[in-house]
């Protein structure tokens, strides 16, 4: 069982979480707030119109360089979708380890 109750998911609870969700048909999305994709995972630019579109009960991963940036707007971006999981992505875009992927 994935606790969506949570600010921040680890790279490893995030692969994991996502692989569990999506079986479930809960879409999860990695959410690029600074306009730097991290090499080799499926990422989204944050955009609040498209994203409002996105299933109700998605999941946004946001992500910024070292992870501080998008935990402290969690409350920000859980006003904006609140039809939908924000979680912030824990270390942000500096701790993903690309040994780690899908």
């Amino acid at each position: 069982m994935v606790d969506l109750n949570v600010d921040e998911w680890t790279q490893k609870e995030y692969l994991t979480n996502k692989k569990l969700l999506e079986a479930q048909g809960i879409k999860v999305m990695l959410v690029d707030t600074i306009l730097n994709s991290i090499e080799g995972a499926d990422t989204i630019t944050y955009s609040p119109p498209l994203m409002k579109q996105e299933p109700v009960g998605s999941v946004f991963v946001f992500y910024c360089d070292s992870g501080k940036g998008t935990h402290t707007r969690l409350k920000e971006f859980r006003s904006k979708f609140p039809d939908h999981v924000c979680i912030s992505l824990k270390g942000g875009r500096g701790y993903w380890r690309k040994n780690l992927q899908q």
